[in-house]
């Protein structure tokens, strides 16, 4: 254990179950009774590559730009992929292959405008309270932010675990998901 890299590493309970005690009864977890946890893996250092990064598979995006694309600018892509439990689930990324750490300053003074005009455009779809947005990158280099439509008075669905509920609510209509589509894509030519 002694070649862990940090201190942190070092002290954690590898093999072991860790408690899911501190999540149950909150008001955001979605699961309740005998909830077990997997045992805690140890880390696999050095890390394997993700997607775009020298030794993992292809970029997708840089692969296939306009795959999945539903909105589009000179600097910026946004994705939606397929109907899932939540009204939108939605990527924006950058049109060039950057990561977060040597985004261009010029791009970077977009970002903040872009999060705020693809939060209200994903609040114009019916029935959506909230955007959501996170940045989760461990699976591609390209850098990337979720957006995720929070329903309207769905208050348990608030907050980190919103992903897994997307995962295990009922998938919407193609129908319906083709409408949302449309719906962000004409809120964001507008601007």
């Amino acid at each position: 254990m002694s070649d862990l890299p940090s201190e942190y590493h070092r002290r954690l309970p590898y093999g072991e179950r860790v408690s899911a005690e501190p999540l149950l009864g909150g008001p955001f977890f979605p699961f309740e009774g005998d909830v077990q946890v997997v045992p805690l893996a140890e880390p696999v250092v050095p890390e394997p590559p993700r997607r775009g990064e020298d030794g993992g598979d292809d970029c997708p995006t840089c692969v296939e730009p306009e795959r999945d694309v539903i909105w589009s600018d000179d600097q910026w892509l946004l994705k939606a992929f397929e109907p899932s439990g939540l009204p939108m689930v939605a990527l924006l990324l950058p049109r060039e292959h950057y990561r977060l750490d040597n985004l261009p300053p010029e791009l970077t003074a977009t970002l903040g405008p872009m999060i705020q005009r693809v939060a209200n455009a994903i609040r114009r779809i019916d029935g959506v309270g909230r955007t959501h947005f996170n940045r989760w990158g461990d699976g591609s280099e390209h850098f990337h932010l979720w957006f995720l439509a929070r329903p309207l008075g769905m208050m348990q669905l608030r907050g980190a675990m919103i992903a897994a509920w997307d995962d295990m609510l009922p998938k919407i209509p193609t129908e319906e998901f083709t409408t949302n589509v449309r719906t962000v894509a004409a809120a964001l030519s507008e601007g």
